[in-house]
């Protein structure tokens, strides 16, 4: 049984109908493994026909994920870390999820808050020490 690491948006199932993978010999780790089976796993997800995914969504991955895109437009995914194919496939999957949730992510915007009391206070107290610092290194001017 697989075990994908899954974001609360987006679960591994729901974008398996969109994911083609391809196996191919990879290099790295694994000697007369690497020269004889197929480890390495090309994840392909075609994000733009998902139905899971929202349309600002796809927009945010064609922005943020240009550069993974393949020719045909859908994202790359290209693993070759471990020695057998399920693991690598595996950490394929988990990394798509982690981009997916990542690429659309859009942070909280911030309210602007007013300084506390206790921040002014330290402000100020901070500017007072300092003005009497160079209060003192004034010395008076020799006549």
């Amino acid at each position: 049984m697989l075990h994908f690491v899954e974001s609360e948006r987006f679960q591994i199932d729901e974008l398996l109908p969109w994911v083609s993978e391809q196996f191919d010999r990879g290099g790295g780790p694994g000697g007369q493994n690497v020269n004889k089976v197929s480890t390495r796993v090309t994840v392909l997800f075609d994000f733009e026909g998902c139905a899971a995914l929202r349309s600002h969504e796809k927009q945010l991955i064609r922005q943020r994920l240009a550069s993974r895109l393949a020719a045909d437009g859908r994202l790359r995914i290209v693993t070759q870390t471990e020695r057998s194919q399920a693991a690598n496939r595996r950490h394929a999957l988990d990394r798509l999820v982690a981009l997916l949730t990542t690429a659309t992510h859009v942070p909280e915007k911030r309210h602007a808050t007013r300084p506390t009391a206790g921040s002014r206070r330290r402000r100020l107290n901070d500017k007072r020490r300092r003005s009497s610092l160079k209060q003192q290194r004034r010395g008076g001017a020799p006549e």
